[in-house]
């Protein structure tokens, strides 16, 4: 018999969270209240359209109450007249079309709400709503009741809603229409056509030819032609500059050659060349431009926190309204936005997120907090000392060592050889003409032209763009994404590796504690909740996590045995907590999982089975890029005391380095890069940022690739972690893949030069062969790009 998975959300159905309804299994009450409610509403297709479609619902009935306040509440929505509104919300967890299906019928849910739409690439939904009937805070509630929590975030209250730069669109539709209607009027020029009408009218065609390619000429093709520009002045010999002498020496001939009655020059060509241009650079900026690939703190800030009055009262204020003095409220889960005092008796702060330290920090009343850490527990109330704008974490995000860059502007492959091609072509070109002038000043004209049309370097510039463009697609479809092209050159060059442990060698998903035994009660779920907040262990502060909310209960006689386990008294029956050997019975076999046993009142219940969380393949990923020849180091902010297990999993060869704060990765990072070495580094937090900033190539992993992402060159999605080696091989593939097809550029440009040099190629000829070996040099590295990524690694 197969695992029971959960009828709404596919999570694991135990005999410990084991909720039967309908004939249905679900893991939860919460997975169960959504079912219900989707049943009631006519709303059961939900369940068609993909097996276990869900999510948990959050139960939390206070986190979107800062929604109610008008000045936040005007900031976040799109449009507000009389009683309607439209608001945009992210939602993280929209993945599949029963998301979508869902979202866009949530009038049948409430009658305030109109319409919905999704935006399914960047995870949004557009609600309009009849604010007279449902408020904005009771539609986030909705959603989150259903398993939809929308996330909001400091970085949503400041944005400031910018115009779309649609002009590299304008550019491409203007060329496309111009190259169309060009390459139509010029059939009777290609076939040489003999007839009256086509004789009769062959000037008005080639005018209005010139009249259409116009637009291309001054409009479309002008970001080229200040490109070069700039790169004359800074003296570097980029691509840009043959291409957009080519364009103009396409142009200028061919307005010569109408004006005078010589023929209809080479606009077509001129109007392809610069279409297929900027369709590759569409091409590089449409893809996954739906990721934020540069964050700062107000990514991870509350838009809002509860304060607490003198009078008890508690409003939901806005985080830039927090002043010195004011007490706050910050519930389980909660990041701390402020500095603070602890007011509560005591409180377990998560800083993993700022240090990488894994293990909650127990603050005892009057102990100092700092911005960024994660309240784990109940709810606790602090008062604050700095304003968000002077808080630790702020400070941290704006210290000089986090904006730091690499000194050394990294060159791409297409600039490289552009430096040697550029002047090449240009001093051929005069030295043939004024060979050409001695002996036929129209021949030298035409060499000249032939020339710089033949060896326009079209191929050459679309060779890059359409390959990586290709590459950065294929890896965003195996959930890698890259911020840009460039990164795909630089992780061709990477030979060292660091990888920060906390967050990114092990994963924070919550499904890793599982029960196995006697079914516990929900008073004695509440009772082992009591007993183990009074211990700072790690295993008892995740079991404390996952473990439900329960009722307080006052636990007596107290005892911790420092690693064997806890013993104490509650409702006068004596609960033990730890190894079997603490508890004086047999072990099961545990297959190297830590293992967490219970006893009530002198029996056996069961035991807390903590799956391994080092992400899956870690050892096998680690050995291959070993054997690779890739440097390996791993740094952390945790102490030693995974330090022995690392080494028995990892390659000999692998650095471990433990107790590093931000600017200490940072500075590591540069020793590597100072001693020659290209670094990939590997990250996940705020503590990492600085490092990714530093490194050649900065990776951050993520759960969840919309959320939680420091500054970095691109976004791993966790459950590609092992991939890691694989993609690091398709970038050098890639560039392989540039490489050959710049030999047969060179190839072609070296015949064709040859011809047009000895006056054996006409500039029409010369017209009719550019495109040609464009679109072929397309067809090669597209190809080639596919093959290699079905390559196995």
């Amino acid at each position: 018999m197969g695992e029971l998975k959960c009828y709404h959300c596919g999570n694991e159905v135990t005999k410990f969270n084991r909720v039967l309804f309908d004939e249905k299994a679900f893991c939860c009450k919460g997975c169960k209240t959504v079912y219900e409610i989707f049943s009631e509403n006519d709303l059961g297709s939900y369940y068609d359209f993909q097996s276990a479609p869900g999510a948990t619902p959050e139960l939390t009935t206070a986190k979107y109450d800062f929604l109610d306040n008008s000045d936040i509440r005007s900031k976040l929505l799109d449009f507000e007249d009389d009683n309607i509104a439209v608001v945009t919300l992210y939602i993280p967890h929209i993945h599949c079309s029963s998301c979508i299906w869902i979202l866009e019928n949530l009038q049948k849910l409430n009658s305030g709400i109109i319409r919905s739409t999704v935006n399914f690439p960047i995870k949004k939904v557009s609600i309009t709503f009849n604010t007279a009937e449902i408020s904005l805070r009771e539609i986030a509630g909705l959603l989150s009741k259903i398993g939809y929590s929308p996330y909001i975030s400091l970085e949503n209250f400041d944005v400031k809603k910018q115009g779309v730069d649609r002009s590299l669109v304008y550019k491409i539709g203007i060329a496309f229409f111009s190259f169309g209607n060009v390459m139509m009027l010029s059939f009777p020029e290609y076939f040489n056509i003999d007839d009256y009408w086509i004789n009769e009218y062959r000037e008005f065609f080639r005018w209005l030819i010139l009249l259409l390619s116009l637009p291309v000429f001054f409009y479309s093709a002008s970001g080229y032609y200040i490109a070069a520009w700039k790169g004359i002045r800074s003296k570097m010999y980029t691509i840009d500059i043959p291409m957009a002498l080519g364009i103009i020496v396409m142009f200028l001939r061919s307005l010569v050659d109408i004006v005078f009655g010589h023929g209809q020059g080479f606009l077509d060509s001129m109007c392809a060349l610069v279409f297929f241009m900027l369709l590759g650079k569409l091409f590089q900026q449409r893809t996954y431009n739906f990721l934020s690939f540069e964050r700062d703190y107000k990514s991870y800030f509350p838009i809002a926190v509860t304060k607490l009055h003198s009078d008890k009262t508690e409003t939901a204020v806005q985080i830039y309204e927090v002043q010195r003095g004011d007490r706050l409220l910050i519930r389980n889960q909660e990041l701390l936005p402020v500095d603070g005092i602890l007011i509560s008796e005591r409180a377990f702060i998560d800083y993993s997120f700022v240090t990488g330290e894994a293990v909650p920090v127990e603050k005892k009343s009057g102990d100092k907090l700092f911005a960024g850490g994660k309240q784990v527990g109940e709810l606790v109330e602090i008062e604050v000392v700095n304003s968000v704008s002077q808080s630790y974490l702020t400070q941290l995000w704006s210290n000089d060592v986090f904006q730091k860059k690499v000194d050394i502007k990294y060159r791409t492959i297409t600039d490289q050889i552009s430096h040697y091609f550029t002047p090449a072509l240009i001093a051929l070109s005069i030295i043939a003409f004024i060979y050409w002038a001695f002996i036929d000043l129209n021949a030298a004209f035409n060499v000249f032209t032939a020339i710089l049309i033949v060896a326009c370097p079209c191929a050459l510039a679309l060779t890059a763009p359409f390959t990586l463009g290709n590459v950065i697609r294929i890896m965003g479809r195996k959930k890698f994404y890259l911020k840009n092209v460039t990164v795909v050159e630089q992780m061709a060059k990477v030979d060292t590796l660091v990888f920060d442990k906390t967050g990114t060698l092990t994963t924070q998903i919550a499904s890793q504690i599982r029960y196995e035994g006697t079914a516990l009660t929900e008073a004695e779920k509440s009772a082992i909740k009591n007993i183990i907040r009074g211990s700072n262990h790690p295993l008892s502060r995740r079991l404390y996590s996952f473990l439900p909310q329960g009722v307080a209960t006052a636990v007596r006689d107290f005892e911790e045995k420092t690693g064997a386990g806890l013993q104490a008294v509650v409702d006068g029956l004596v609960y033990k907590i730890g190894s079997a050997k603490f508890l004086g019975t047999a072990p099961a076999v545990e297959n190297e999982e830590t293992v967490v046993y219970i006893q009530i009142g002198g029996f056996d219940k069961g035991r807390f089975v903590f799956e391994n969380q080092y992400r899956s393949g870690l050892e096998k990923l680690f050995s291959d890029l070993a054997d690779k020849g890739y440097g390996l180091h791993v740094l952390s902010g945790d102490n030693e005391g995974e330090q022995e297990y690392l080494k028995n999993v990892l390659p000999p060869t692998t650095n471990l380095v433990f107790n590093q704060k931000p600017e200490q990765k940072l500075a590591y990072i540069n020793e590597l890069q100072q001693g020659g070495n290209n670094v990939m580094m590997v990250g996940d937090g705020l503590n990492d940022a600085g490092a990714l900033a530093q490194s050649n190539v900065g990776v951050s992993i993520a759960e969840n690739v919309n959320v939680f992402t420091p500054a970095s060159d691109a976004i791993l999605d966790a459950s590609q972690f092992e991939k890691i080696n694989y993609f690091l091989k398709y970038s050098k593939n890639a560039v392989k893949t540039i490489k050959m097809s710049y030999v047969l550029a060179l190839t072609y440009n070296v015949i064709g030069l040859s011809f047009a040099v000895s006056n054996h190629l006409s500039p029409l000829v010369a017209a009719i062969l550019m495109p040609i070996s464009t679109a072929s040099m397309i067809s090669f590295v597209t190809i080639m790009s596919n093959y290699y990524s079905r390559k196995k690694n």
